[in-house]
């Protein structure tokens, strides 16, 4: 990460302690959080979608020739023979191979597109709030869980409220999905959070209790160079819209 983007983000989560204090001259936090405005938590899998970084399949069935695996450039496009740039970020696969279906068209008749994941980039996940370095994380595998997430941030700072940390996912209609992980029971040995977190997961540890989230989420759309746009749009919208 350039130093810049990491220390904006520093900044940016050290103000958010700063905003938790209750002394006359710093703000108070919010007290408007609504855990309604998220959507009940899916340990499903969400839909695979394509970012910058990756790779895919492209397979054309009625012109196998142009077939072949594709870099997802850091501007979020690949580069097809005669169909040029294709914009695919953020895209599902069967909406990638619709993009790719579309562009194809205008040189075959009917094109047949399918697009497969080939190789994944980054697994960046955010970690912020009352931990000793937060910033964004590229996880070590595809199981870790919050524990992880947190001592990859250097572990929980002293005044972190450890029973009620936020986890925060994309769902798979764009909006947003948030749980609560009691860490001092997994800390204590009473069981650890079992569930893996994916691509692009947030975690906030709060210092008095989750309704802090309000204040992170702003500070998180509004400063920080987000890790997905799509999942930021829909964070910001929860907060201020919702």
């Amino acid at each position: 990460m350039p130093m810049t983007t990491r220390r904006a983000l520093l900044l940016a989560l050290t103000g958010l302690a700063a905003a938790g204090c209750t002394s006359s001259g710093g703000p108070a936090p919010s007290n408007g959080f609504e855990p309604s405005r998220f959507q009940p938590w899916d340990d499903s899998a969400a839909p695979y979608r394509v970012y910058p970084g990756d790779a895919v399949e492209v397979t054309v069935h009625t012109a196998d020739e142009l077939s072949g695996e594709y870099p997802v450039g850091p501007d979020g496009r690949i580069n097809l023979p005669l169909a040029g740039a294709v914009m695919v970020s953020e895209m599902t696969a069967p909406e990638a191979a619709r993009t790719v279906a579309q562009r194809y068209s205008n040189v075959l008749r009917d094109p047949i597109v399918e697009v497969r994941p080939a190789s994944f980039g980054s697994q960046r996940i955010l970690v912020g709030g009352e931990v000793r370095d937060p910033g964004l994380y590229d996880m070590p595998s595809a199981r870790i869980g919050v524990l992880e997430a947190v001592m990859l941030a250097g572990g929980p700072t002293i005044r972190a409220q450890r029973r009620e940390v936020a986890v925060m996912r994309r769902a798979a209609d764009g909006g947003v999905m948030l749980r609560r992980v009691d860490l001092a029971r997994t800390l204590s040995g009473g069981g650890a959070d079992t569930i893996p977190l994916d691509r692009h997961d947030i975690v906030f540890v709060p210092r008095s209790g989750i309704a802090e989230v309000n204040d992170f989420i702003e500070l998180y759309v509004r400063n920080i160079i987000p890790i997905d746009n799509a999942f930021a749009y829909a964070l910001a919208d929860n907060l201020f819209n919702g």
